[in-house]
């Protein structure tokens, strides 16, 4: 969905009071969009070469967490689940010798 994106907020909640008496959930897309407009800078966020859709995070999700937590067979408690995510995450993001250094510094700290 392209249209918000290229619709100056203004604008956009201009288009959204004209519904307002018909139906409340323009009201509350409004009051949203005036809540989380400083998070709404698509195109400066675009101009810096930073993703801006869900389908980027959405396919890394698949990588990360379907590939590693629902092979065949595998049965998973939250707290196992989380523990091997993390340390997926720090592997594919190249962060791992500094998850273990920081593991130790931890240990270190509690003994």
């Amino acid at each position: 969905m392209l249209w918000p994106y290229r619709c100056p907020a203004q604008t956009l909640r201009s288009l959204l009071r004209v519904h307002l008496s018909l139906d409340k959930t323009a009201g509350k897309c409004s009051d949203y969009i005036e809540r989380n407009r400083d998070r709404m800078r698509y195109a400066e966020f675009r101009a810096q070469g930073l993703m801006v859709g869900s389908g980027v995070v959405a396919a890394d999700c698949k990588t990360v967490v379907g590939a590693r937590l629902k092979q065949s067979g595998m049965r998973w408690t939250v707290a196992g689940a989380n523990a091997i995510i993390a340390l997926r995450c720090c592997v594919l993001s190249g962060g791992y010798q500094d998850y273990w250094a920081q593991r130790a510094e931890t240990a270190a700290i509690s003994i």
